[in-house]
């Protein structure tokens, strides 16, 4: 049984600052992979990025300005226009990954799942890594047969150990689509091509605000998603651009979480 949360919409559902009464509304849901940035998203990404350019909460290195601590990293962020039930339009926020080492920010939806709560099995497992490094390296020291040994065995227990801490991240991992019809992120990727999912899988902003407007009965509009920062050298991403959902991770899922909405042609 799937347990909506009854105020969370307030804190994170964003009114539009201008008048948008005489933009119509899609009479189709954006395509993720394919789009013409509909009016409404657009403005909803200007607002985010007047919010990001102004903001002093979030210390995250985007590498837009020189002096600031870490290693500068730009992010993909990810913007959903939505209806409320009284027929309010408004928007919701999210980004992908981690921002400033964390998945929680005021403005910004949750994540769909969150290891890096407390007492977590993902935080309780990197801890017991941390020791099992330190062991290893104490072992090390003894080139003796039986040190060696001792070596070898403890870092197959480690192989184990890091395969089960990512299983169960994989596992942990479910969507809705607007049916509130649930599914493992595991399952998603075996049905649709063979294989388990590609680390990071379930992290990208869509999802986490698709996933949101669900759970709080708001009807998804529009959606859009930007850089922001400095792009990784692989990446070649332009600071403040536009960008389609991507395929390697996200075509999976949203397939299942559009399921039952009617989508632009091509998708």
């Amino acid at each position: 049984m799937i347990t909506l949360p009854s105020s969370s919409v307030n804190h994170y559902f964003k009114s539009f600052a201008n008048d948008i009464e005489d933009i119509d509304l899609p009479k189709k849901f954006t395509n993720p992979f394919e789009y013409d940035p509909h009016a409404l998203a657009v403005m909803a990404c200007d607002e985010v990025k007047a919010f990001l350019t102004n903001q002093t909460a979030i210390d995250h290195n985007f590498g837009l300005s020189d002096g600031q601590n870490g290693k500068a990293i730009g992010k993909m962020f990810g913007v959903l226009v939505v209806q409320k039930r009284n027929g309010e339009v408004g928007y919701i926020t999210a980004f992908s990954g981690k921002i400033a080492g964390g998945n929680h920010h005021a403005h910004f939806v949750p994540p769909v799942f969150d290891g890096l709560t407390e007492g977590s099995f993902v935080n309780v497992g990197m801890t017991e890594l941390t020791n099992i490094n330190l062991q290893l390296k104490e072992l090390e020291k003894d080139q003796s047969e039986k040190g060696k040994k001792a070596v070898d065995a403890l870092k197959k227990h480690r192989t184990q150990h890091c395969t089960a801490i990512l299983d169960g991240i994989v596992d942990s991992y479910h969507f809705l689509n607007a049916n509130l019809e649930s599914k493992g992120l595991r399952s998603i990727f075996k049905e649709k091509l063979g294989k388990n999912p590609p680390g990071g899988a379930g992290e990208c902003a869509l999802p986490k605000l698709l996933q949101f407007a669900f759970l709080n009965d708001l009807k998804p509009i529009a959606m859009l998603e930007f850089w922001w920062g400095k792009s990784a050298k692989r990446l070649f991403m332009e600071h403040g651009a536009f960008y389609p959902s991507c395929t390697d991770k996200c075509e999976p899922i949203l397939e299942h979480m559009l399921a039952g909405i009617e989508v632009e042609d091509n998708f």
